[in-house]
């Protein structure tokens, strides 16, 4: 079922608030009021989503380096083109992952969106050399296994959305990209000392580069008056694409320091399994019915978890008994 959406204010149907998860499929899925450049109602750039959620975080990371360091940039240790990479594989995800809405069914989005663990590690063995044991593998599975049948078993899209082998190559470009934007951070944090960079920074130094590379895209396609004559028919976009921004930006804080504090595996771990233990407290709280099959998932990945969590408590009292 699609939204209907054209006039604002919203009269007949307005969006729950939520996180930038549904906005960004609220953004790329409805249809709105047609335009000349739009005749089909759809918002005509995916580009402009990533510009503008870079554009408000910049602001941000500027005014936390400024307060943090005295100053924008003299105190940073690495480079600003340190950064370019994991900028230019951002900035392709995020695109990718807009784009993508379009052309993919809900529940193969979820696959996707659980399957990034086990690429998050082999991206780290090309990028890093870093090993893992086979027994990391074996868990990042289950977790990924456990997380696709408890999100596509507990949740339904508002989008009529259907597969095609479009969505799915972006979807693998989104998956490829993400993975490899934060071991190239992890890099970072340990080329130049955890210590000489910090969260901070590192937000500065990813989204300089992008603002430059989304810039850039808007121009070269001509994306700017098509998306200026799309907001004045349909102003709520705008409202949309703010608040899309807004989380975005907020969630950049927490990555970073996650990804400098714990490394890329926990941290892909935790995006990986958010989504479900939200929904679990949902059926808590709000009495929610949950399926055999979501408990299930749920159950494989918090058995899982707890195992985890009960091999480091061990191997960390062995090691103090030890000393």
């Amino acid at each position: 079922m699609q939204y209907n959406l054209p006039l604002y204010p919203l009269a007949k149907r307005k969006p729950k608030p939520t996180p930038g998860g549904y906005m960004q499929e609220l953004i790329m899925t409805t249809t709105f009021q047609p335009t000349a450049s739009a005749p089909d109602g759809k918002f005509p750039s995916a580009a402009f989503c990533v510009f503008s959620n870079r554009f408000l975080a910049i602001i941000v990371a500027i005014i936390a380096v400024r307060i943090r360091h005295g100053a924008v940039l003299a105190n940073n240790s690495a480079p600003l083109v340190a950064f370019a990479p994991c900028a230019l594989s951002n900035t392709m995800s995020s695109w990718s992952q807009y784009a993508s809405l379009r052309y993919v069914s809900f529940p193969v989005q979820t696959v996707f969106k659980s399957s990034k663990i086990i690429p998050v590690m082999i991206m780290g063995k090309v990028l890093k050399g870093t090993s893992y044991p086979l027994s990391q593998y074996v868990e990042a599975f289950l977790i990924t296994v456990g997380v696709a049948i408890f999100s596509v078993a507990s949740k339904s899209s508002d989008s009529d959305t259907t597969t095609e082998i479009i969505g799915l190559l972006f979807m693998c470009m989104y998956v490829c990209f993400d993975c490899f934007t934060s071991q190239w951070q992890d890099k970072i944090y340990v080329k130049y000392g955890r210590a000489n960079v910090d969260p901070y920074q590192m937000m500065l130094g990813v989204n300089s580069s992008a603002i430059i590379m989304t810039t850039a895209g808007l121009i070269v396609n001509g994306d700017i008056p098509k998306i200026i004559e799309f907001f004045k028919v349909n102003p709520s976009v705008f409202q949309y694409n703010v608040i899309t921004a807004i989380t975005s930006a907020s969630g950049q804080l927490f990555i970073y320091t996650t990804i400098k504090e714990f490394g890329p595996i926990v941290f892909t771990v935790i995006m990986t399994t958010r989504q479900m233990i939200s929904i679990c407290i949902s059926s808590i709280l709000f009495g929610h019915s949950m399926t055999w099959k979501a408990a299930v998932g749920a159950t494989l990945v918090f058995g899982v978890l707890f195992y985890q969590i009960r091999k480091k408590y061990m191997a960390s009292k062995k090691r103090a008994a030890q000393a």
